[in-house]
């Protein structure tokens, strides 16, 4: 048996956390998908044989995928942030999400089909809103408010300033 993970961060899905785990592993860097450990008996939500959990990792996180069944559903309270480097990463990531099913939100976040929440989040944000000019940063941040997918020339004009 492979090393147990000492803290993992599990995730219920209603079915297909599989397909979940997979779609993680191609759109991520440092992602994949491990052990698919199938129900011994029949459960409240599925039959023995049935996939009941999946280890995979996300963004060299790692996960369990627990085919639960309905009635347990994802917020915002828990998201992956993922902190990209340019307009084209971000771009990525976000058009994989929201392009496979999922929504978008407001302020750099998305929802996969499946109803995970993803901060996808620029460096240049972060750092525009946490600058130690306070107007910059504020500026940034007003601006952020505006947008669903952040864009990255926006908020460099935003901490320019006017002029």
């Amino acid at each position: 048996m492979a090393d147990i993970a000492k803290n993992t961060v599990c995730l219920w899905y209603e079915r297909d956390a599989e397909e979940a785990a997979k779609f993680y592993a191609t759109t991520f860097p440092d992602s994949s998908v491990g052990a698919v450990h199938r129900a011994p008996n029949d459960f409240p939500s599925g039959s023995q044989g049935d996939v009941l959990t999946v280890e995979f990792t996300v963004l060299g996180i790692p996960c369990l995928g627990l085919n639960g069944g309905p009635g347990v559903k994802h917020s915002e309270a828990f998201s992956f942030q993922v902190a990209t480097a340019d307009q084209a990463e971000t771009d990525r990531y976000w058009n994989a999400i929201v392009g496979n099913g999922g929504k978008e939100s407001a302020c750099g976040w998305c929802e996969d089909r499946w109803g995970l929440s993803w901060q996808i989040t620029p460096i240049a944000l972060t750092w525009a809103y946490t600058s130690p000019d306070r107007a910059a940063a504020k500026r940034a941040f007003d601006a952020m408010m505006t947008m669903k997918k952040i864009d990255i020339a926006a908020i460099e004009a935003a901490v320019r300033g006017p002029g």
